[in-house]
């Protein structure tokens, strides 16, 4: 009788074994502590999506979204849109309106005759090459605007050294000639040279129209 006991006694002791070992593993196994989940949840970190890149816009890239807002002198007489926010400075027959390293100046004066490429190529070339620092690659033509014919002239020059860091940046000028009746409007945009700002300088320059 001893004898039968203690093979009964084995027998239990092993099919408790048995039970516990298919427990811890079947356990393991539903709290993802196996070799296997450890594997995947590795796997899953590492060939996921990237996260998307942080666009950055060159130094004078005029927003997209950029809003505009009808300018008119006190004295009427025609009216151009300008970026809206951008800060205004008025002085004698001059309005300029800045933000950051982009300028828009508008010039109303008298004028007997209306600019062609050969009076802008004679006279306010000269001019500009007085008084741009660095003044280079002049271009003068005649283009179409809303407004009509009107005479652009492109060139180059360095800016003012900014009063903080004493930066010179290298700025890009459009300078538009508009005319009519005694009247000239000289609209002049300008920004850094590797700004991206044709469509802005587009929808400011035809914009311009006399009233």
């Amino acid at each position: 009788m001893a004898r039968v006991r203690t093979i009964g006694v084995v027998g239990l002791v092993l099919a408790a074994t048995v039970t516990a070992g298919c427990s811890g593993a079947g356990a393991a196994s539903r709290n993802g502590s196996g070799s296997g989940s450890a594997t995947g949840s590795g796997t899953a970190s590492t060939t996921g999506p990237a996260p998307a890149p942080t666009e950055s816009n060159p130094p004078g890239d005029i927003p997209d979204n950029q809003a505009y807002v009808a300018y008119q002198p006190s004295g009427g007489g025609f009216t151009v849109k300008v970026p809206e926010g951008w800060a205004r400075t008025d002085k004698g027959g001059t309005t300029v309106f800045t933000d950051k390293l982009n300028q828009v100046r508008i010039s109303a004066a008298t004028a007997a005759t209306a600019p062609t490429v050969a009076s802008v190529n004679s006279k306010v070339v000269p001019q500009l090459r007085g008084q741009v620092p660095k003044f280079g690659n002049p271009q003068v033509s005649q283009v179409t605007r809303h407004a009509g014919p009107v005479v652009l002239l492109k060139y180059q020059g360095d800016s003012a050294a900014d009063p903080v860091t004493g930066k010179v940046v290298r700025d890009a000028f459009e300078r538009y000639a508009f005319y009519r009746q005694g009247h000239e409007v000289d609209l002049t945009l300008s920004g850094p040279v590797n700004a991206d700002n044709v469509d802005p300088w587009r929808i400011v320059s035809d914009s311009f129209a006399w009233k």
